[in-house]
Order: structure tokens, then sequence, then C-alpha cells
């Protein structure tokens, strides 16, 4: 799937993501994650902004996604949540921070979607701050072979009409990437994974 359309899918699926966001689905996992945020944030993919409300109310948030769309519903979120940010629209996978930029860098619900999870991971590191902190919520393939049987099976229809990928192998990702796992949490079959990290 071309950028340009992957682009267009989540402007159309925007709706959505901020209904989510209200409902707060995932505030248990957000809230358990997001306290440990601290100094300069970058947030990558932020989407509408479901984190906002689980800052801290001191940090700064660079809030980066591609979809314009996204970025005007993350905006009224932190503002509704009384978070400063600065927004930006680009591509992850294209980010050209300097070496050691962040105190704090966040992704939930992200890997999912990149071309390259392994190289986004190495260069979120590269741009964390020595002693600072890498926290992530994602979701990948079940440990249940059941359940990843059927993740497989539907990852072909599943990334054509969502631009998401079912059966990422979040483990795998974690040793392939330049990260220290200092702690992981793993819910609902090990198919949703909260993890604090740092650069190696």
């Amino acid at each position: 799937m071309s950028k340009e359309k992957l682009i267009r899918k989540f402007d159309k699926q925007s709706k959505v993501y901020e209904i989510r966001r209200k409902q707060q689905s995932e505030r248990k996992w957000r809230s358990a994650l997001l306290r440990s945020a601290k100094g300069k944030v970058l947030e990558v993919a932020v989407g509408a902004g479901a984190n906002f409300s689980f800052y801290p109310k001191d940090v700064e948030v660079i809030a980066v996604d591609f979809s314009s769309e996204m970025l005007s519903k993350a905006k009224a979120s932190a503002a509704e949540s009384g978070i400063r940010a600065t927004f930006l629209q680009t591509d992850i996978e294209a980010l050209s921070f300097p070496e050691n930029s962040f105190d704090t860098i966040v992704s939930t619900l992200s890997f999912c979607g990149y071309d390259n999870p392994v190289q986004v991971l190495k260069s979120l590191s590269f741009l964390c701050k020595p002693g600072g902190q890498i926290l992530l919520m994602e979701h990948g393939l079940s440990s249940n072979r059941w359940i990843g049987g059927t993740q497989k099976m539907m990852e072909p229809m599943f990334k054509r009409l969502v631009g998401c990928h079912l059966d990422r192998d979040i483990m795998d990702i974690l040793q392939q990437s330049n990260v220290h796992v200092h702690r992981m949490e793993r819910y609902i079959f090990n198919t949703i994974h909260l993890v604090w990290a740092s650069p190696k």
C-alpha cells in the first residue's frame, strides 16, 4: 500500500479514533504507562490524541502524525487536557531531529503500521537522551496458537481495510532493536504489550 493511500485511510478513520479517545477504552493501560512520562516528550503517531489526558501536566510534547485529520483531533485533545504540545505533520519514518533530543519517547499502537518497525525503534532510540525512556503500548501476535492463527488468517484483510498489521512479533522487534527493556506487562493472551525501555 502506498504511503499516500495509507494517509488517506487514516484521515478517514480519524473520527473513529476520536470516539475511542473519548470513550477511553484503553484507559487502564495508557494511565499505567504514561504516568512515567517526563520532560520533553516525543509522541509518534499521535492519532486523535488519546494519550494527552494521561500525561503529567508538566511535560512538553512534540506530537507527530502523517494524517492532517488526526492532528486536528489531537490538537483539540491537548487543549482539553491542558497539555503543552507542538504538532508536526510528517512521516514517522522520516524524522530528522538531532540525536539525544528527548527525555521521553512514546508510541502507542503504532508499530502495526510501519514498513520497518525495527528501524523505527532504532531511530527512536537514537533520538532519546542517555538516561531517557521509551514508553510503548503495542499490539501484536498472540502467544496462543488459536488466537495467533486467527490473527494471521485475518491479516491480509485487516491490512487492506484498516492499514494495520495484526501479526507483528513485538518481542522480536524489541530484541532486534537497540533498546534495553526494563519492564514489560502483557495482556489478553499476550496481544497487548506495555514496555518501559531505554536506549542501550
